[in-house]
Parts: structure tokens; C-alpha cells; sequence
């Protein structure tokens, strides 16, 4: 069983690799299993976007891929055990933050210990935690680090330390790491003297869609709406966008917040109250494919007002398909090709504000901004640069191996 690829997916996944290409990428199936993500199909989060878009190209480079996924995230009935190649595998773990990555990275690890992977591929720093273990146990580890997530308002004491150390032991333990910027590459390098790789996320090369059933859903007017795609958390900052929007003089305007709201947590609680006190702001939920193109596609602008990123996929998204973006000015965000003029300090929301009042009334030009990212910023380019880190990591366990035998 198969789900179909939304529109912006499916592009990326067909970035030119022909079947030739594929045979000669990967010579021999090399078995990957990836951990430390809710999962690939249909769950929000920076992390599940790139591994949603990485490894079905893995896949038809020749490697197999095995995704293990958080169980309480997947009804069992609707569960599926292959997803475009990926096989998909089901994991138990607590729903409770600062339990759940935790425990399924452990549950993970004794998984990987029985069934010896070729590479077991840990992504973020929680995960990473077990790096040292992974390797008494014979494996061979690759780390992603997606963002100093220890930085994240809602990890305090005992979590942040955790965090602190995981990312140490991942950069010192692993076999080979990846980063996906190059702020996190210079900060990864002075402070553990270790090489890294440098991977950025891609971003879909997008075409605008005229359908609108989702605007008329959301109760949205195409042009004269603000979007912000994020996961519904303090660190997004989605409080400080609802300020400034109220701020701003925008008569007749929208803001749309796309993102799974969780009542259990007070942050989604409190967005939930402010936008049940003003009906022009919209909370959408979780949406993807079709549905998150067309809200994408008619928009007027796309606002991240985030404290902290690794590499911001939404961002690349919106500039892809040619929307004026407004971003804090937090280096993550400012290497990318957006205008200097579009940033303000994160918490101004009196020069987000303004910033939104002017975008809202001027023409943008963003083609030279969109076309930037489309050059710089490919799945498919990222898919080989981690193909050869993989296999990087067998060829040094290889050389390994010749000089034990020949020692012996």
C-alpha cells in the first residue's frame, strides 16, 4: 500500500534521477535505518519534512531504507508498512515531552542492535544521546544535527543539559555528522574540533495552484491573507505574530497559523484563546499536500517570527513558490537569500508591524529571491551528499577491517 505524493513532494522526488543514475548510485543495497522522528508520513515537524523528502531518493539510489516510526502517532488501522520504498517500522513510546524521543530512541537502538543495519542514521541531538552506546554495540552511526534544540524555551534544567550532552556525544561518537547550515557547521567545528558534513535542507521546486477550496474552507480571501506555517510552540513565536497583526493596519486581512494544535500544552491553549477573541485569525491545523499548496499559492506574504531554527524548510518553501517572506533576524535566518528589509528583531512586534503594513501595500519583487533558492537548495543534491557520507562511513569501517586482517 502506497500514499500519492502531494504535488510540491512528488517534484522533488523527480529532480532528473533517471533509473541509470539510480543503478550506478548505489551498486550494491546498503540497508539504513533512520531514528530519532515521529515519522515520515503525515506528521508535522522540520525534521519529518526532510525525511519525508530525503529518502524515498535514497530509495531509488538503490538503498533500503527503514524508517522506525512513534507508534501513538500512526492509528493501527491505517498503518502502513511501505511508504514510496521506505519500509516503515512502529515503535512504542510515551506521548510526553522530554519521555517520548527518549524512549523511543532507546526502544530504537535495541531494535537496530538485533536486526545490524549497515548505518543507523540518528537525526537531532536528543537521539544523539546514544551515539556512544550505538557504537559499543558494533553499529555504525551517522548524526544529523537539525538545531541546538537545548535552546528551545520549553527545555529547562535537567532536559537542557540532556540536550547539551547529547549533542556533544554525537559529535564526538558518531562515525560521520551532518549539519544542515552553515551557522551550525562553524558552531559544530570550533566547538568540538570535529569535521562535519554540511547538508542543507532543499526546498520543492513549486508551481502556484489556482484551486482555492481550502481559502473557502478557512473562510480565507486569496491576496489578503498572512501565512505562517510552524509547528504551535514558544520558540515559533506565533503569540508575537498575532500582536503585531493586531497592531498593524490591515483592514479586512487574515492571518492564517497552519500547525497541529495540541490543547495539552498551555502555548497552544493560549494561541487557542486569542484567536477565539478575533475571527480574523484562523488556525488551520495540521495541512499538507494539496491543501498547504493552495494556501502557499494565494497568500500575500509569509511571516516566521521564530527565537530559534536549524535550517527553515517553511522559509525555503515560501521563497520557492515566489511569496514575499518577513523573517527574524536570527542567523539561520539571515543566510538565506532573503532582502536585508525584510528582517526585524525577534519580540519587535511594533517593526513587524510596520514591516507587514508595508508589504501589504507595495509590490515585491521576489523572483530574484525565489530563483536563488531553487539554485541552491535540492532535495536531489542532498540525497547524494548523503549518499557518499553512508558511503564514507562503510569504506572506513572497510579500511578498518583489511588492516585487523592484516595485522592478524
Amino acid at each position: 500500500m502506497s500514499l500519492s505524493l502531494p504535488d510540491e513532494e512528488r517534484d522533488a522526488l523527480g529532480e532528473g534521477l533517471t533509473p541509470v543514475q539510480a543503478a550506478r548510485a548505489a551498486p550494491k543495497p546498503m540497508r539504513v535505518l533512520v531514528l530519532g522522528l515521529r515519522g515520515v508520513v503525515n506528521v508535522q515537524g522540520g525534521i519529518e519534512t526532510h525525511a519525508r523528502m530525503l529518502y524515498p531518493l535514497l530509495v531509488r539510489m538503490g538503498y533500503r531504507v527503514e524508517v522506525v516510526q512513534r507508534s501513538q502517532y500512526f492509528p493501527r488501522k491505517s498503518r502502513l508498512r511501505e511508504w514510496h520504498g521506505v519500509k516503515l517500522t512502529y515503535m512504542w513510546s510515551p506521548r510526553k515531552p522530554g519521555l517520548e524521543a527518549a524512549v523511543h530512541s532507546v526502544l530504537g537502538l535495541a531494535y537496530a542492535a538485533l536486526t545490524r543495519p549497515d548505518v543507523l542514521h540518528l537525526h537531532a541531538i536528543g537521539p544523539a544521546f546514544l551515539a556512544p552506546l550505538a557504537r559499543l554495540l558494533g553499529l555504525r552511526v551517522v548524526v544529523t544535527h537539525h538545531a541546538e534544540d537545548y535552546r528551545r524555551e520549553k527545555w529547562k534544567g535537567l532536559a537542557r543539559t540532556i540536550l547539551k550532552l547529547g549533542e556533544r556525544l554525537g559529535m564526538r561518537y558518531a562515525h560521520e555528522r551532518i549539519v544542515v547550515s552553515s551557522v551550525l557547521r562553524e558552531r559544530m567545528t570550533s566547538k568540538y574540533g570535529v569535521n562535519v558534513n554540511f547538508i542543507p535542507n532543499g526546498a520543492p521546486r513549486a508551481l502556484r495552484t489556482q484551486g482555492r477550496s481550502t481559502l473557502e474552507r478557512f473562510g480565507l480571501s486569496d491576496s489578503r491573507y498572512i501565512l505562517c506555517v510552524a509547528r504551535l510552540e514558544m520558540t515559533k513565536r506565533q503569540l508575537d505574530l498575532i500582536d503585531a497583526f493586531e497592531m498593524a493596519d490591515l483592514p479586512g486581512w487574515k492571518l492564517a497559523l497552519v500547525g497541529g494544535l495540541d490543547l495539552r500544552d498551555s502555548y497552544c491553549r493560549e494561541l487557542r484563546r486569542r484567536a477565539s477573541a478575533n475571527p480574523r485569525i484562523v488556525l488551520t491545523g495540521f495541512q499538507r499536500g494539496v491543501s498547504l499548496r493552495e494556501l502557499y499559492s494565494h497568500c500575500r506574504m509569509f511571516v516566521l517570527p521564530s527565537s530559534m531554527e536549524g535550517h527553515p524548510i517553511a522559509l525555503l518553501e515560501a521563497l520557492s513558490y515566489g511569496v514575499p517572506v518577513l523573517a527574524s533576524a536570527i542567523p539561520e535566518n539571515l543566510i538565506l537569500p532573503i532582502p536585508r528589509n525584510c528582517f526585524f528583531n525577534v519580540g519587535d512586534t511594533s517593526e513587524l508591524a510596520r514591516l507587514m503594513t508595508r508589504m501589504a501595500n507595495a509590490e515585491n519583487d521576489v523572483e530574484k529571491a525565489r530563483l536563488a533558492v531553487r539554485e541552491r537548495y535540492s532535495w536531489r543534491r542532498a540525497a547524494e551528499l548523503t549518499r557518499l557520507v553512508y558511503e564514507s562511513v562503510l569504506a572506513g569501517q572497510a579500511a578498518r577491517s583489511r588492516r585487523v586482517h592484516e595485522a592478524s
